[in-house]
């Protein structure tokens, strides 16, 4: 279908602002009319003469036999040239029939693309894209990435070293065969959900090995969205955890080990006790109570003690207030008090809780107010909102001069187990009549599942 009459004066304006080179020309190929850019850039064709003649001399031909053909076919056609002065490679233009002139000589318009520009682009997206395979290659980690839907459609060099699979063989679904059989079901159902809420995917499982072996991986992956907010591409690592999880694993066996052992240590006591208490039945009752002190320890030992996934104790429904009160069983009661507001606590929080409030009644049994008759610990807490205070005070046993130069290990351990694995605070001040500690948390973190009401 024809182009507007090109003598329209609003055609004319268009084509005139029109950022690339544009004109007219007959049949034959001689210059009708060209648009400004043509004039900046070719300046040896006038009006009349063959428009080819902007053209390197060895292409004129070929060029003239693709118009004489196009113009002949009476439709629109397209020309790869180079044209003019430009020398950015070969230009692809479109020629479309125009109105015929006030003479009925048939017309057609032709415009160059910016090939300049497409280029320019393509390059720069090249070079993007070879400093991203640089970026991703120079990493220690697997890189793999995803088409919106999950479609796997990239790996770095990392993924195809650490696999030995051939490239492209593991693109698509195909990634999720690499998984341990056991591991699967549990990673796949989780890309599931993240493909479908577009939340961070993060999991650990086991990746086979180029030696057929399979090794533990930290898998992540976040979404990568546009202007608009839709997920375009997923871009996501692979990271071999393998060493690190085995020597946890390791570390939880020995730790098992030595708690076993600690464990056996006081039940021998606590039966060498009784033991000497039939033989003297005059301290019957100092032995028996003596006893039930030392299966306190026992079992305070087990809430304190560093624990795993496997060995984390069972604290059920417990509250802060029953673990308190656990740790501090083996002292005399009229020495101790726990008062204040309860919350809810299970084996997240118990361990830290635990490790720090058995060393504090450690040291006050060794050189605070429960080394003496007269000294009393008091424990109150209060919780307003999310924020759980809790205050230690120490009253009625040895005076404080100073706080004490060093900080032994056991305190260092405590203090860590509060502000890193419960991102609480803990603060200490050694007045005359006794240590007073606070420790600040937030209740949450005290549970893995935040329960709507705490135990009474």
């Amino acid at each position: 279908m024809p182009v507007s009459d090109p003598n329209d004066p609003v055609w004319q304006e268009i084509a005139e602002r029109m950022p690339v080179l544009a004109w007219i020309a007959d049949r034959d190929g001689q210059l009708l009319w060209g648009n400004r850019r043509w004039y900046e850039e070719i300046d040896m064709v006038s009006i009349g003469d063959l428009w080819t003649k902007s053209l390197p001399a060895e292409i004129r031909d070929a060029a003239m036999t693709t118009w004489a053909t196009g113009t002949a076919s009476g439709g629109a056609f397209t020309l790869s040239i180079e044209c003019g002065s430009t020398r950015d490679g070969a230009t692809r233009c479109v020629v479309t029939p125009a109105a015929p002139d006030m003479q009925g000589r048939f017309r057609w318009f032709a415009i160059a693309g910016d090939n300049a520009g497409q280029r320019r682009a393509e390059s720069t997206q090249f070079a993007t894209q070879a400093e991203l395979d640089t970026l991703t290659n120079a990493m220690p980690q697997m890189v793999w990435a995803t088409r919106p839907d999950g479609y796997h459609d990239y790996y770095n060099a990392q993924w195809y070293r650490f696999t030995g699979m051939p490239a492209g063989s593991t693109d698509g679904e195909e990634w999720n065969g690499m998984f341990h059989p056991d591991d699967q079901e549990r990673a796949w159902g989780k890309w599931r959900h993240s493909l479908a809420t577009g939340e961070a995917y993060e999991i650990e499982y086991r990746l086979r090995h180029r030696s057929g072996g399979y090794r533990w991986v930290l898998g992540r992956a976040l979404p990568v969205r546009d202007g608009a907010g839709q997920i375009v591409r997923w871009i996501g690592t692979c990271t071999d955890i393998d060493s690190s999880k085995r020597a946890a694993e390791q570390n939880d066996i020995l730790s098992r080990e030595l708690s076993h052992r600690i464990k056996n240590i006081f039940a021998i006591i606590t039966g060498l006790i009784r033991m000497s208490a039939r033989r003297i039945p005059a301290v019957r009752g100092f032995a028996d109570d003596l006893a039930a002190r030392v299966a306190a320890l026992g079992a305070a030992h087990d809430l304190a003690r560093p624990h795993s996934e496997v060995s984390r104790p069972v604290v059920g429904e417990a509250t802060l207030h029953h673990v308190l009160r656990e740790l501090l069983s083996p002292y005399a009661e009229v020495q101790w008090q726990v008062t204040g507001d309860d919350v809810a606590i299970d084996d997240r929080g118990a361990t830290p809780v635990a490790l720090l409030f058995h060393e504090l009644a450690t040291n006050a049994a060794k050189y605070g107010a429960l080394s003496t008759a007269d000294g009393r610990v008091a424990i109150h807490t209060t919780c307003r909102g999310n924020d759980l205070t809790v205050d230690w005070r120490e009253q009625g046993g040895p005076t404080i001069d100073r706080a004490p130069d060093t900080v032994g290990f056991g305190t260092r351990l405590a203090t860590l187990s509060i502000e890193q694995q419960l991102a609480g605070t803990i603060a200490r001040d050694w007045q005359r009549e006794g240590l007073a500690v606070r420790v600040e948390v937030a209740c949450d973190a005290l549970v893995r599942e935040p329960r709507t009401e705490a135990a009474d």
